[in-house]
């Protein structure tokens, strides 16, 4: 029910002041405001009446000293937005507003204002043109007048006030939590009631939303009751007619078999309403008080009314709900669970949902891909806008990195790929990602390729931040390639920082300010708890407390954020001087031969013996290849790390790629180990069997027989191999030692394979290992 308007006078008054504000407030100032001006100036400013002007943008362009006081604010500076005075944050006012501007007509109601907490009538009259003219007029003695009739009228009066400020409030309710406090606050107070429970229908039971005034265990044994039971909430449903309880004695009568909540209950008087929406019931809401009482005619109309209220904005807040958790639920299954902790990259991520209009997931996403060789790559990325469309085309993005990473394609060429694959997507359709390649462990080199995303930070064990000067090319969608490529040199331990945009950016500071505030908020950090002095083992414990300090310091007030936001830390460890040894080696056969000696030797000072047969095959595969199909010079590399890496570096244009080989594949994709033939001497000898032809046989190593054996067929050559030896499937007993090897990856090869199927013959194991290049 609107309020009384105010007295003749006052009404002629506020629609004077209206008139004067759309006759006098269109002509713009020097700097584009619109100000009072000529002989009304003095008499605006100093009107008792407060009185305050916004364009269609919300922002002031004029208000006077009595809404000056109201909004607390002291000078208040045209272009200043309306809604962010605190003080306008009063329930209801501002959908009203909107509402008026949005219908073009004058709207009045009373609020209570926060400050002194008396009620002004507040006058919202449309400028054509120029916005809107808010006007607040302070009619709290007038009010206390108009109840001065009994205590009943007065108590009446209050309570359909209360009512016309709740159906503001459940208007503006979007979730089912939001619809029940705004019942406790508008409903319970007005009726001196004590307790409230609302409950949905789901599936044929009722289920308990959420309550005021009851305790958990009461709550327990009514939730989730089937509807055909037989309690006052299931019959008011089944009837859909409210039911009035006066008394616990009068509820033991009508429900004998429900004694024991009567106990359970403090409650001792109920009005049970059912909530009726779209011809179907929903729930029923139930509001109780402590101590027995009778409803009115009066009472019970309005209860009756205010459950169809209730009912409303209960079934739209269930959609809400439910959408809300599967949007919620896609976003979460399209980001990564956990983050891998490897030997040169450990990390923590934080990913925030936007607070205010959170009914849309956004497209922030961040993820950490382990690639060959303890190499690492770092992605972070935002897709423009918010919604479902959003969250999905995000999935897409990520997959697609993750695909295009497992190839080992350089950054520039990468998202080239995701450039096309975005501007595929439609013309509207943009991505800001920054992609980072932690090249090499032992020079601790970093690739950096941006496009249109925030610049990265690098906290140096000294503690000191850093902004590597990098080009950021533009927004996936709108780039063009090729996309600039920097390579930075990290410091060991440091600590590499990815943020989205959410993160630094807001309504009240740009992406800039908020880089600043994002270094200064590390370096204090960083200053007080040691983050660097932790071992290769640590969990992350230590970056998981650092992105909630940052996420603190950047985004206090999660509520009032528009945008989703993503942040990434990732410390960078180098690989120990003592794990890596390189050797060069000369571009003709006798390299093979040289690569197996040095695999003994390091692998024996490594105490690493239990690795050196297998791996001198698989060094001895890739030398061969590369000396046979590739330029020199040639490089062997040996990392000690989680698993033994061997590298063998050309001189070729070409880069390997991972070939998964069959077993019925010709170009020997495939090496099984079979039991022994009967009658063999040595402790292992070679045995090659051609898929169409007799078999062939080399009793011994080159290094024992003095030749090499012709490779038929080329795995691929380039920067860098890796042959992979896997556990495929055992024949037979498997010992430890054979385990632990074919359960590692290695950078190595064999030159003794012919086209066909390759067999070791050993005198105590047969197993399985394909080999496939990584």
């Amino acid at each position: 029910m609107e309020p009384a308007a105010p007295d003749p006078a006052q009404w002629s008054l506020l629609r004077s002041v209206a008139a004067w504000a759309a006759e006098h407030l269109d002509t713009p100032a020097s700097d584009g405001t619109y100000v009072p001006h000529g002989p009304f100036l003095r008499t605006l400013r100093g009107l008792r009446v407060g009185f305050v002007t916004v364009d269609d943008d919300w922002r002031v362009t004029f208000a006077n000293e009595e809404a000056e006081r109201l909004l607390a604010a002291g000078r208040v500076q045209p272009g200043t937005v309306f809604w962010d005075f605190p003080a306008t944050r009063v329930h209801g006012l501002e959908a009203q507003c909107r509402r008026a501007a949005a219908e073009g007509r004058p709207v009045g109601f009373d609020v209570r204002w926060p400050p002194d907490q008396r009620v002004y009538y507040v006058r919202l009259d449309p400028v054509p043109g120029s916005g809107l003219a808010v006007s607040f007029l302070d009619v709290t003695d007038r009010r206390l007048g108009q109840g001065a009739g009994s205590a009943g009228e007065r108590a009446m009066a209050a309570r359909t006030a209360r009512m016309g400020v709740l159906t503001v409030a459940l208007a503006e309710a979007v979730t089912s939590q939001d619809v029940v406090r705004a019942v406790a606050e508008h409903v319970l107070p007005a009726f001196g009631a004590d307790g409230l429970v609302v409950e949905a229908l789901e599936a044929g039971r009722v289920r308990v939303v959420d309550s005021v005034g009851y305790p958990h265990e009461f709550l327990s044994g009514i939730d989730g009751i089937p509807l055909a039971a037989t309690t006052a909430v299931t019959e008011a449903l089944r009837t859909r007619t409210p039911a009035f309880v006066e008394s616990t004695a009068a509820f033991s009568e009508l429900y004998p078999n429900l004694k024991s909540l009567t106990v359970m209950s403090p409650m001792q008087a109920w009005a049970f309403l059912p909530l009726i929406a779209s011809g179907h019931a929903v729930g029923c809401c139930v509001v109780s008080f402590a101590r027995t009482r009778s409803f009115g005619e009066e009472e019970r109309t309005l209860l009756t009314a205010l459950s169809g209220l209730v009912a409303q904005a209960l079934e739209r807040a269930r959609l809400y709900d439910v959408e809300h958790t599967r949007a919620q639920g896609l976003q979460r299954d399209l980001l990564p669970r956990t983050l891998p902790s490897l030997p040169a990259v450990s990390a923590a991520a934080r990913y925030l949902p936007a607070g205010r209009g959170g009914d849309e997931v956004g497209g922030d996403w961040y993820d950490v891909i382990p690639l060959s060789a303890d190499r690492v790559a770092i992605v972070i990325g935002d897709v423009m806008g918010h919604g479902i469309t959003e969250a999905a085309t995000m999935g897409r993005l990520r997959t697609a990195v993750r695909t295009l990473a497992d190839l080992e394609l350089e950054p520039a060429e990468l998202l080239g790929h995701l450039n096309e694959l975005v501007g595929d997507l439609g013309y509207d359709h943009y991505a800001t990602c920054a992609y980072a390649v932690y090249d090499d462990p032992v020079t601790r080199t970093c690739s950096f390729c941006l496009a249109g995303h925030p610049p990265p930070l690098v906290v140096h064990p000294d503690g000191t931040v850093h902004s590597p000067e990098l080009t950021v090319n533009p927004p996936l969608g709108a780039a063009e390639p090729p996309f600039d490529v920097h390579e930075v040199h990290l410091p060991d331990e440091s600590l590499l920082v990815c943020c989205t945009d959410g993160l630094v950016e807001s309504a009240t500071r740009d992406t800039e300010e908020g880089l600043v505030q994002l270094r200064r908020t590390l370096a204090e950090e960083v200053s007080r708890t040691p983050y660097f002095d932790v071992g290769p083992q640590d969990d992350g414990g230590d970056l998981d407390r650092l992105c909630d300090h940052i996420v603190s310091a950047l985004v206090p007030d999660r509520e009032e954020t528009t945008d989703d936001a993503a942040l990434l830390i990732t410390r960078i460890r180098g690989t120990p001087a003592a794990d890596v040894v390189s050797y060069d080696l000369p571009h003709d056969p006798r390299a093979a031969g040289e690569a197996r000696a040095h695999v003994r030797d390091r692998l024996a000072a490594w105490d690493l013996d239990e690795l050196v047969m297998t791996t001198e095959l698989l060094v001895s595969e890739l030398v061969g290849n590369v000396v046979r199909h590739a330029q020199g010079p040639i490089r062997l590399r040996l990392l000690r790390s989680r698993p033994l890496i061997c590298e063998v570096y050309d001189h070729s244009l070409t880069t390997p790629r991972i070939r998964r080989a069959g077993y019925t594949d010709e170009g020997d994709e495939a090496s099984t180990w079979l039991p022994p033939s009967p009658g063999a001497g040595a402790p292992a000898s070679w045995e090659t069997a051609s898929a169409s032809g007799p078999s062939r046989t080399c009793r011994r190593c080159p290094e024992q027989s003095g030749q090499d054996s012709s490779v038929d067929d080329e795995f691929g050559s380039g920067r860098i191999a890796r042959l992979v030896a896997r556990e495929e499937e055992s024949r037979g007993r498997l010992t430890s030692d054979v385990l632990e090897s074919s359960s590692l990856s290695f950078a190595a090869c064999w030159e003794h394979r012919r086209a066909g199927s390759l067999f070791l013959s050993t005198s105590e194991w047969p197993v399985e290992l394909p080999m496939e290049v990584a």
